[in-house]
This record gives C-alpha cells, structure tokens and sequence, in this order.
C-alpha cells in the first residue's frame, strides 16, 4: 500500500529536489541559495504531498451487455484525482465509459463507492463523484499552456499500487488516434508509466496539468528519433467544458457524428484496421483495409482530416459519403452516422 507520509517520502523528497535543480536547470535560472533552499523545498513538499494523496485509485466494473468491453474489457482499473471537495474526482474517460460500478481507493487504503458524473468525447475526460466523504484535499489545478519542453513534471497512480516518479514534457503538439478522437494540442512525457491511466500529471508546485491517457512511441514527436512516452490531456480543456459535463454529463462538442471505425495512416493514407460489429459502417459495409480517399467529398490524407471533416456537419445523425479503394477499385459507400451516446449502454436507473 502507497503511504505516502511513511514509505515515499525519503524517496520522494529526492524526487522533488532533483524536479526542482532539473526545473531550473532547464529554465536557465540557478537553484535558490542554502539560505532559502530548504524552506522552498518544504514548502513545494507539502504542495506535493497534498497533490500525491489527492490521487486516488479507481475501479470500474462496465455493464454486463457494453460495447466497450470487446476492446477495453469489463473490469477496468487506473486512477483518478480529486479535483472538488464534493468529492469530484476527474480521470480519463475510457475507464468510466458504459460503468455500472465504480469504486476509489485512497492512499492510506479506504475504499469509497462513487458513481459517474460525464463521459466526454470531446476531451477524452471521465468524472465521478464519491459516494461517502474521501476525506482529503482537492488538487489545484494549474495552467498547461505554461508548461515548458523538458520542464520536470511528477507522475503520481493512486490506490495501494501507486507510484510516484518524474518525468519531463517531451512536446506538445495535436493528437489524432486511430478511433474517433482529435486533440488540437496534447502532453506528451517521456520516460513512459504503464500505469498512465488517469494519473495525474503535476509541475513542481503540485498543480494537476494533465490526466494520463495513453502510452506511445513517438513521444518527441513526428520526424525526431523513436522515444517511448505517455499521452496527457491537459487540464486547460477541462475549465470550458465543466458546467456542461456536470449539467448535462457531457459537453456541447460530445454530440456528434460517429462511424464505428479504427483508422491508420501512414505514407499520406489513411486506412481502415477495424469496424466495429453492429455500427454504421459495419451496417454500411465498410471493411478493414478499405483506404479512405474522401469523406464528404474532402480529399483524406490524415486521420486528423477525416475526423474533423466528419464532425463538422450536424445533426450527428446523418448520412456521411465516403470514397473508397477496395483492392485497388474504387467504391462510394454511404454511412448512416449516429450521435455515440445512442450507442452507449448504461447501468439501469442511469
């Protein structure tokens, strides 16, 4: 079990000093004299500790019949960061997606039921709410945009297998994944976790800048040298979108049109890997293989393209063309496109 005031705190007040001479050392700013060093050390220590024990670990279990089990399973496991004193707690949204169970796990071991607030496409955000009092303070939130590249940065996984490490901003750039999501700008650390799944991502201050999401190869970056790493979405998409994901359970740009596709690109191509059983373009008859080549009569080269291009028309229920190349012929197939929320199932009395 992760008790961070009696095992972690040696090695993370090793941790923090090392985050705060390689902050420095990146920014070009000397670290603060032997006079001063201690106590903004002390202090930057009890701003992470309250940071590291706002990270709770977070359990789900999805419903018996969900779609999302083919790929993500039905129990599910990652973290979360308490980010309200009502018990709100943010993490990535594929953990809670179709839950009918959802269960925290603080960092001294409590385990508190809580239950899904939004599941946002958009961002990629999940939020729940504890069901009983967590006990502990919030996170603050920081500011995403002003982290810099190789500014240290501490991972922190909660529940009784979490962790606390370092990291560093690799880059920041858009995000385009294989299923039906886009990001206009994306954290991205290196060295990589494998416990990433809504982990907090927090500057030497120990404010939240990101919730972990993926690992990926190519952390540095298109065109730089292969480097393993994690993907965040950072918290300035969180502050917008909040009063529609508490209200409503999702935000405004959540209804949109979905296919039921993964898609690759590579070499200016984008390609079809997987249709999902019973969605519109399984209906449709697209097939993996299939090379997109246009989507409403928009030229596709990237994933970013073919994304954006089918989301920017409402309703979301509606006709979509697309120009294919099946074995070299070319083919124009019409999907059905649905809002994704029709397709989601959800635990009864939800």
């Amino acid at each position: 079990m992760r008790s961070f005031s009696a095992r972690c705190f040696c090695v993370f007040l090793g941790v923090l000093t090392a985050a705060i001479q390689a902050a420095a050392a990146a920014s070009s700013q000397p670290v603060a004299d032997t006079g001063t060093q201690p106590s903004a050390i002390e202090a930057q220590s009890r701003a992470l500790q309250r940071a590291s024990e706002a990270v709770v670990g977070l359990r789900t279990q999805a419903v018996a019949d969900a779609r999302s089990a083919a790929t993500l399973g039905r129990e599910r496991q990652g973290s979360g960061v308490l980010i309200g004193s009502d018990g709100l707690v943010l993490t990535i949204g594929y953990l809670v997606l179709e839950a009918e169970q959802v269960e925290l796990t603080t960092h001294d071991g409590r385990q508190v039921p809580a239950r899904v607030v939004a599941y946002d496409l958009a961002t990629g955000f999940g939020l729940v709410r504890a069901l009983a009092p967590l006990r502990l303070e919030p996170a603050p939130l920081g500011d995403s945009a002003t982290v810099r590249p190789r500014e240290a940065l501490l991972l922190v996984s909660g529940g009784v297998q979490g962790d606390i490490g370092m990291t560093s901003l690799a880059s920041r750039r858009a995000f385009s994944a294989y299923w039906e999501y886009h990001l206009d700008e994306a954290l991205f650390t290196s060295p990589p976790r494998r416990d990433h799944a809504g982990a907090g991502l927090f500057n030497t201050q120990g404010e939240l800048v990101g919730v972990g999401s993926l690992m990926v190869g190519d952390a540095a970056g298109p065109g730089a040298p292969a480097q393993a790493g994690n993907m965040f979405v950072p918290i300035a998409l969180l502050a917008p979108v909040l009063p529609e994901l508490l209200a409503q359970g999702r935000s405004s740009a959540s209804l949109r049109a979905w296919m039921g596709l993964n898609c690759v690109e590579a070499n200016g191509e984008v390609r079809i890997a997987r249709v999902a059983t019973d969605s519109p373009a399984d209906v449709a008859g697209l097939e993996a293989g299939d090379r997109i080549v246009a989507i409403d009569g928009q030229p596709v080269s990237a994933l970013a393209v073919l994304w954006k291009t089918l989301w920017a028309k409402q309703p979301a229920a509606r006709d979509v063309q697309l120009d294919i190349r099946r074995n070299g012929q070319p083919m124009r197939i019409t999907v059905y496109a649905v809002d994704r929320a029709w397709t989601l199932r959800r635990a009864e009395g939800v």
